[in-house]
């Protein structure tokens, strides 16, 4: 099987961006409308795919590859690794795609393998030693001022990567899932392969615990206190 050179090349790191975060920066969901013709566009390409037409996937890779990155970067909790993570994700999509049958959505479906990619690098991660003494850089600071609501926005989204570190690796997957990538519990059902109301059970836990976690520090419960409110309607909407 020949490699397209799109997966031989380094993702974007504009692929990003700020990303969907919570209720305030979550992705804004398509329309009906738009849903079906994304979708009626993805088989095309899947089609002029398996009937040997290979720069139809460099097309599925460009229309999918933001969301993701997206993904894995919330799911990994850093972008360090997001390049290795994304290939490896993509030549797995790559290698399985003729067995797609368009039961689900694409993007459902590339999720899922996502997912189980992000999950497996985590494993991994934790059985690797860490060296004594490694020499760990902070990231580059932005040499460009940023706006008051960016930087709250930036301060809201770091706290939350850190604090969903402390979330079971069941619970963090369903809370990106949901709240970062905006799918229903029925996609996230599919994807994860647990019944909706495990996945719903397992949203209302995940919310709670992030707001327990919020609660114990002042900062952070200032930083977040417009969400409180939020998280309640919402744990009584989804339950």
């Amino acid at each position: 099987m020949v490699l397209p050179a799109i997966l031989l090349t380094k993702t974007p790191d504009n692929s990003v961006g700020n990303g969907p975060q919570l209720r305030l920066i979550r992705g804004m969901g398509n329309s009906d409308d738009s849903a079906a013709n994304t979708r009626q566009e993805d088989m095309r390409l899947v089609d002029r795919f398996n009937g040997g037409e290979s720069t139809a996937f460099s097309e599925l890779f460009r229309r999918h590859q933001k969301d993701v990155a997206r993904l894995v970067v919330r799911m990994l909790g850093s972008a360090s690794e997001m390049q290795d993570v994304m290939q490896e994700v993509f030549l797995q999509v790559f290698r399985s795609l003729p067995e797609f049958r368009g039961k689900s959505r694409l993007s459902t479906w590339i999720y899922r393998v996502a997912v189980n990619v992000v999950l497996m690098h985590r494993r991994a991660g934790r059985s690797r030693p860490i060296l004594a003494g490694a020499d760990l850089a902070p990231p580059p600071l932005d040499p460009e001022p940023l706006p008051d609501e960016q930087v709250e926005l930036s301060l809201r989204v770091a706290a939350l990567d850190r604090l969903m570190e402390k979330l079971s690796e069941k619970k963090r997957t369903v809370f990106v899932l949901h709240e970062l990538q905006g799918l229903s519990p029925a996609e996230i059902a599919d994807i994860v392969g647990a019944p909706v109301l495990t996945v719903r059970t397992r949203l209302f836990y995940a919310r709670r615990e992030l707001m327990t976690l919020i609660s114990k520090d002042a900062a952070l419960a200032h930083l977040f206190a417009d969400l409180n409110q939020e998280s309640d309607d919402n744990d009584r909407g989804d339950l």
